[in-house]
């Protein structure tokens, strides 16, 4: 096959197969791979592109996010910047792009974020179409965070898995063989992790994605919910209330500082042995397993992960942190975009990245439940079927602006805080969330 130029850059799995002879595609190619579905983008002359992500926790992540960079670059001239950016930071500067409209030609965001601003972005159901026919179709939650009325406004590069993450030999000494499957012995064992000094700890700060997901969890697992059906706000609930009661009986079990805990914070306490479990993606496990120190190695056996428990909800209520990709329409280089959101998704590029970062990005795509990644290592299976178990954050409501911003407000999180730690009590943690959701929630 000859050389792809920018003029003719064709995005397909044939093209991914230019690049390696010796692919990885075999296990995620599905029907119509070899191209009867493939999309043509005329690269745009002396296109280059600006993306804007997240910054890595797994490093496996970013040595190959680098290297897919440079064979697109080879394969059709187009230079491309990447620049990474703190968790908290990606949404507000993201904003600030789709606002004043220049910035970033690309932007690997969180959650709904494109529901804020569904207008200023490309439109990518050309392409959301054929990698969906191609590979095995996209989960049911990818497309609701995607579409927006009936349109793709972004593509859901995957799914940062949210787990338990816990020492086994210190869950054994307090006298577990395995987390609770239920929210009652789930507290029973935080509680008896206490008593050994072996505390557990889940953040409470501004984490775009660890407070987020615990909270989400434990207010719905307790068949509370922000919104009904129709985006009403519905939070003051008999059963918000339960759920804020368990919270504060398992906030007396946490070790101290998780009020102020970012994303990264849970990781080093974890890894620094200050707790013996806590809610988090692949990546503590990642650290200590790839590290030269004997003891983070020593973390790295006892690591296990587990799903959440079910509460009174009688349900999975998981919240897993989404990340998607949007091409801003002030790029000036659609096409070229465009291209290069479809190469990062191609079986050549997309499972060995995923491959090196051991599955912390799992896949939004079916088709990549056939990585090897996630047999070889027991210990990363549970991350696997992160898209097909997790929740949107609207829960019952639908996604939009508003969702998006009571997200990016920290409405649940704070309302959990706020009614754990006693800052509040528990009516006036709900009253001031209520208060805060229905500023976006109009009627």
């Amino acid at each position: 096959m000859s050389k792809l130029t920018r003029r003719d850059f064709l995005v397909s799995s044939a093209a991914a197969a230019a690049a390696s002879s010796v692919g990885m595609n075999a296990f995620a190619a599905g029907p119509g791979a070899a191209g009867a579905d493939s999309i043509k983008y005329p690269i745009e002359s002396g296109a280059t592109l600006r993306v804007l992500r997240w910054k890595r926790f797994v490093q496996g992540d970013e040595d190959l996010w680098n290297a897919n960079v440079k064979k697109f670059t080879e394969l059709t001239g187009v230079a491309v910047r990447t620049d990474s950016e703190g968790w908290e930071d990606v949404r507000p500067k993201s904003a600030v792009a789709a606002n004043v409209g220049s910035g970033p030609d690309i932007v690997l965001g969180w959650f709904d974020d494109p529901q804020q601003y569904p207008t200023k972005l490309v439109d990518m159901t050309d392409l959301a179409d054929s990698l969906g026919k191609r590979y095995g179709g996209w989960y049911d939650v990818c497309r609701k965070y995607g579409t927006k009325d009936g349109k793709w406004i972004a593509l859901p590069l995957g799914v940062i898995g949210n787990a338990l993450v816990y020492r086994e030999s210190q869950i054994k000494a307090a006298g577990f063989d395995a987390i609770p499957k239920d929210t009652a012995g789930f507290l029973k064992l935080c509680q008896a992790l206490k008593a050994k000094n072996t505390p557990v700890g889940f953040a409470l700060g501004k984490a775009v994605g660890d407070a987020n997901n615990w909270a989400h969890w434990l207010l719905w697992s307790h068949g509370g919910k922000l919104v009904d059906k129709s985006g009403k706000v519905a939070i003051n609930s008999p059963e918000t209330k339960a759920a804020l009661e368990y919270a504060k009986q398992l906030y007396a079990t946490f070790v101290p500082g998780t009020l102020s805990w970012q994303d990264p914070s849970n990781n080093k306490a974890y890894l620094d042995g200050q707790i013996s479990m806590t809610a988090n993606g692949i990546s503590v496990y990642y650290a200590a397993k790839n590290s030269t120190e004997a003891k983070m190695q020593e973390i790295g056996k006892d690591t296990q992960h587990a799903h959440f428990p079910i509460g009174p909800a009688g349900k999975p209520t998981e919240l897993m942190q989404i990340t998607q990709m949007m091409v801003f329409k002030h790029t000036k280089f659609p096409n070229a975009a465009k291209a290069f959101v479809q190469f990062m998704f191609e079986p050549d590029q997309y499972n060995p990245w995923m491959k090196a970062s051991i599955g912390y990005v799992s896949q939004p795509l079916k088709a990549y439940e056939k990585n090897p990644i996630w047999t070889e290592d027991p210990k990363a299976t549970v991350y696997r079927d992160s898209a097909s178990i997790m929740l949107d954050h609207g829960h019952e409501g639908p996604l939009g602006q508003a969702s998006a911003a009571c997200m990016a407000d920290y409405v649940v999180v704070d309302m959990v805080a706020e009614a754990a730690s006693g800052s509040k009590t528990i009516q006036q943690a709900i009253d001031r969330a209520s208060d805060r959701a229905k500023r976006f929630y109009k009627a």
